[in-house]
Parts: structure tokens; sequence; C-alpha cells
């Protein structure tokens, strides 16, 4: 399984390197909007914080990944829909490496991406107070939050009939860092919108986030942010593996 799953992450990754598209999505939009927030928006923001490349940066690294696992449902998609898809299963291969693959080229596109962030964050004014093992907590929540949404979007990738229909579903994940604390505190917010901003899951993991960087505690932050990304990944797993063995079974 392992062999198998290496083999075909290869080949995924291969289709990352050669898409232009994909990187100017993924990388590009991403340094644009922290470009807007900070040298455009961040004068007129209050956040009682010092600095304001501190406050984005987790925000911009969740906006990353909303809009990076669109590409792992659109390349679910497209192998299925060519019939790629249906060759490897009648190959002597493990069934479980065609979707691991799609998972683990997700993981490594986006923490590459998300290195290239910091780095322009750091040249942007980051000053991060992190020591190893807070960077470490950084990439382990970074991480589980990527695998959930990875997941997630694997859903529409096998049961999409439409290109547009397997990434539309990107939409609200992309949208919904806006309506949290990523970008200004929720205490400026008027009160319906507060409380959900309050109260969704991206929320927790940006304030944890940005705690861990700051270097500061994160309190019950990281068990909210914990709960919720687990959850959500528990259950785009099982739904994933079962729509894998309908599209099995059905063709």
């Amino acid at each position: 399984m392992l062999r198998d799953t290496t083999a075909l992450t290869g080949r995924l990754l291969k289709q990352v390197v050669r898409s232009p598209d994909t990187l100017i999505t993924v990388v590009l939009t991403p340094i644009a909007i922290l470009l807007l927030f900070r040298y455009v928006l961040g004068g007129a923001i209050r956040t009682g914080t010092a600095n304001y490349t501190n406050y984005l940066l987790p925000g911009i690294l969740l906006i990353t990944v909303g809009s990076s696992v669109a590409y792992t449902a659109l390349r679910m998609y497209s192998d299925s829909s060519t019939g790629i898809t249906a060759r490897l299963r009648t190959m002597p291969i493990s069934r479980s490496a065609v979707l691991w693959s799609h998972v683990l080229t997700s993981l490594i596109s986006n923490a590459v991406t998300a290195a290239v962030i910091v780095g322009v964050g750091l040249l942007m004014g980051l000053r991060p107070h992190a020591d190893l093992g807070g960077w470490l907590a950084v990439a382990g929540v970074l991480g589980l939050f990527t695998l959930a949404l990875t997941w997630l979007a694997v859903i529409p990738g096998l049961t999409a009939r439409s290109m547009e229909g397997a990434t539309a579903f990107s939409y609200p994940l992309v949208f919904l860092p806006f309506l949290s604390s990523a970008f200004v505190p929720t205490d400026s917010m008027p009160g319906p919108v507060r409380w959900f901003a309050e109260n969704q899951p991206v929320t927790s993991v940006v304030e944890t986030l940005r705690a861990l960087v700051d270097g500061r505690p994160v309190g019950s932050d990281i068990a909210i942010a914990l709960a919720w990304t687990v959850g959500i990944g528990a259950v785009a797993y099982a739904v994933a593996v079962r729509a894998y063995r309908h599209m099995q079974t059905v063709r």
C-alpha cells in the first residue's frame, strides 16, 4: 500500500508542478490578499495588537488551504471522469492508495505553500515568538486542518457530475475566514454576525495558530479547534470511503 501510494502521489505532484493556474491560485492569490490587508486596509483596522502581520497570517494560511483543496476535488474528478480511476482499480495495486495519493498530494503541496507564505510574511514584518515546539504545534494544527478539508474535498471529487460541481464546495471554505476573527476582532461585529463568527470552526483554529505563533498560551481554543477539525475529518473520511466503495460497485 505504501509503495503504491508513493508512486501515485509522485504522479499527482508532477501534475501540480506542471499546472501554472494551480500555482497562481494557490500561492499568489493568498499573498495578494495578505498584501491588500496589510498595506491597503490594515491602517483602518484596529486589532489591539502592534503587529498586524502577525494577526493576519493564520487566516491567510487557512484561506490557502481552502482554495488548495478545490484542486484535490478537481484532480479526483478528472481521474474519475476520464476513466483513470477505473483503470487503476483493474491493476494489481492497493485500492486505498488511489484515495490516499490525492490526500498526501494535498498535504505536501499545502506544506510547501504555507512555508512560502510564512516567508513572504517575514519579509512583510512578521515577527513570530514561537519556539521549536510552538512551530511544530502550528504545523500539526494546520496539517490536521488540511487533512480534514482534503477528505471533505474527496467527496465532491468522487460524486460530482461536472468540473464546476467538483470545485464549487470550496467557495464557502474560502469565505469562512472572512466571517471569523482572521482579519478583525469579533468584538467589532454586529450581534448575529459576531455570534456566528465566534462559534464557527475557523475562529478557534485561527486563534490557536495566532497564539502559537506569538508564543502565548492557547487556552481552550486548541481543544475547540481540535474537536471541530477531528470531527469534520472523521465524518468526511467515512463519507468519502463510502462514496468510493459505491463507485466501485456501480462501475
